[in-house]
């Protein structure tokens, strides 16, 4: 399977390698990028193992999952958890992960640190709406480990380049899939049955990045970062995608803090 459709990103200083239990990955769309939500779901399938089922968090879509007729145990395990700890959250098991849909806004967010522990030794993975990235990444009891960013370079990429060295300089691993998933894959995928390495599927050089204890291998996207123009800062700023403060010369310059 090609992997042309993905950049992946190494973090700007070396980071510890962790396990997929220490895993919170965040994916959105950049600009105005389709497809961020069936990647999402990709990758929660990618994560879960016959054992551990991930669980898949939605702040974007803003519909309550529906149970698939075949999931698996753990899936179907977690579930339960949820629906005991979090009685009013929308949850369901499909296939091989459980989805949990939130409200995009602050209360959503704030309900994210009592789901997420109850994962237990499996990733998360956290769809979100652009104007909440920040926010996300602000929250200390959240922790990501990495992003997945959905984007059409050929339209947004100085503002992708600026979404990733703001990731970068938080020490997130990053990839951006330039393409969004063809049609029966991302169905796959929201059903919780896109195996890893499916035709179609997320590339496993993109799963692999977020998702190894290694990590090598990865390919560089500097190339992206040469060109950031104030509009495109001025816009990520907006959007909410990434921080964006006055330069000692009185022009916008990219904020990038460390955690």
């Amino acid at each position: 399977m090609s992997d042309a459709r993905v950049f992946t990103v190494p973090a700007k200083d070396a980071v510890e390698a962790w396990q997929p239990s220490d895993a919170t990955i965040l994916v959105v769309g950049v600009g105005g990028a389709e497809g961020s939500w069936p990647a999402a779901a990709a990758l929660a399938c990618a994560a879960a193992e016959p054992d551990r089922a991930s669980l898949l968090i939605d702040l974007a879509e803003g519909r309550a999952p529906r149970p698939t007729l075949v999931a698996s145990a753990a899936a179907r395990s977690l579930e339960e958890r949820l629906a005991a700890h979090l009685p009013e959250a929308r949850v369901a098991s499909r296939g091989q992960f459980c989805s949990l849909a939130l409200q995009a806004d602050q209360a959503g967010i704030e309900r994210l640190p009592a789901a997420l522990p109850l994962v237990r030794d499996a990733v998360g993975v956290l769809h979100l709406p652009s104007p909440l990235l920040q926010t996300v990444l602000k929250e200390d009891a959240i922790r990501a480990t990495g992003a997945l960013l959905r984007a059409d370079l050929d339209r947004d990429r100085a503002l992708t380049a600026l979404v990733v060295r703001d990731l970068q300089g938080r020490g997130l691993r990053v990839a951006v899939l330039k393409h969004p998933l063809p049609w029966i894959p991302a169905r796959r995928a929201l059903f919780g049955a896109l195996p890893p390495g499916a035709a179609g599927g997320l590339p496993t050089r993109l799963v692999e990045r977020l998702l190894a204890e290694d990590g090598g291998g990865a390919a560089s996207v500097r190339p992206l970062a040469r060109r950031l123009p104030i509009s495109s800062r001025r816009a990520a700023s907006a959007m909410g995608l990434a921080e964006v403060g006055p330069s000692p010369g009185g022009s916008p310059r990219a904020r990038f803090r460390r955690p």
